[in-house]
């Protein structure tokens, strides 16, 4: 049951940024309103939630057995494995977390670029002075997310990027400037789906196990960025503690689970492009790859010119 809720999951109404719309409401919507929707669904989701069961699912998708699972999620998904590097996988996991062709994907280096760092579908809002933001009929605070009021009220007018994985999307993620980092602070929580029909029912971002850290960098200010695991497995695995990253260079994954990155930027520090901000207000998520470019850094705007740069 699981793996099929996994492979069809379809999250609502999906656009490309150049105005096409693609999503749909899927036949995981309709088991998850099953879930969350009526006491006997509510009852299993808290089975399904619980740390001894993402435990076991997870030790299974590392294991040999879980490779005839492989072949049959390609086709159901209708994963493209041409985009992808040449491999033979061990375990279900080691297939999920496959590297992409790094001819595939190319990241923008120009230093007024903001970019995303994972292919998803992005919800863009901006923050108000309540630190609250609207994802899907549910309303989430930055203080509620990070567990440090302190830190949240700094992002007070800044923006906050939603970028949802589904289960064909590539589930790693990358640095999206050049900078240095905080240590990793990890946040324990239940393990919940990342669909929007959980949102009528569970507060997600207060549910789900997820990890944050704090970029400095170089063209953007401090830029928070936060992994959100899922359902069961949802395994988040970032490659660093503190350290000096470069732009586009990988900073973790995510083990099977759809799964979800969070950026929330200081105030004046990016200019989102607008399509982001429109479509998040007529209720789309809107198809983004990851290293393309997805708004500018504001001083560049307010600046313009080499010699101001310099003097800023």
């Amino acid at each position: 049951l699981y793996i099929r809720l996994r492979c069809t999951e379809m999250g609502g109404k999906i656009k490309t940024r150049h105005g096409e719309i693609i999503g749909s409401k899927g036949s995981q919507d309709r088991l998850l309103e099953i879930l969350y929707n009526n006491p006997a669904g509510k009852f299993l989701l808290k089975g399904l939630t619980a740390p001894v069961v993402s435990k076991a699912a997870g030790a299974f998708y590392d294991s040999a057995l879980s490779r005839r699972l492989i072949l049959p999620f390609i086709k159901t998904a209708g994963i493209d494995m041409s985009e992808y590097e040449s491999c033979s996988f061990r375990s279900f996991n080691e297939f999920f977390t496959r590297k992409i062709r790094s001819e595939r994907r190319k990241i923008d280096k120009t230093p007024e670029a903001f970019i995303s760092p994972c292919d998803s579908k992005l919800s863009v809002y901006k923050i108000d002075e309540h630190s609250r933001f609207i994802i899907k009929n549910g309303i989430y605070s930055t203080a509620s997310l990070l567990k440090c009021p302190k830190l949240a009220e700094k992002y007070n007018g800044g923006l906050c990027m939603i970028f949802r994985l589904e289960v064909d999307d590539y589930h790693r993620y990358i640095y999206p400037d050049n900078g240095v980092k905080s240590r990793n602070y990890h946040i324990q929580g239940k393990y919940h789906t990342v669909n929007p029909i959980a949102l009528d029912s569970v507060d997600i971002y207060k549910e789900n196990t997820r990890e944050f850290t704090i970029l400095h960098t170089e063209n953007f200010g401090d830029v928070i960025q936060i992994e959100v695991g899922a359902m069961l497995v949802g395994r988040i695995k970032n490659h660093h503690e503190k350290y000096c990253f470069k732009r586009g260079e990988e900073k973790g994954m995510f083990e099977y689970g759809g799964s979800t990155v969070v950026l929330l930027t200081l105030p004046k520090a990016v200019d989102i492009d607008s399509v982001f901000l429109e479509n998040t207000a007529a209720g789309y998520e809107t198809i983004v790859k990851m290293g393309e470019r997805i708004g500018t850094g504001l001083k560049f705007r307010q600046i313009g010119d080499k010699d101001g740069r310099e003097k800023e």
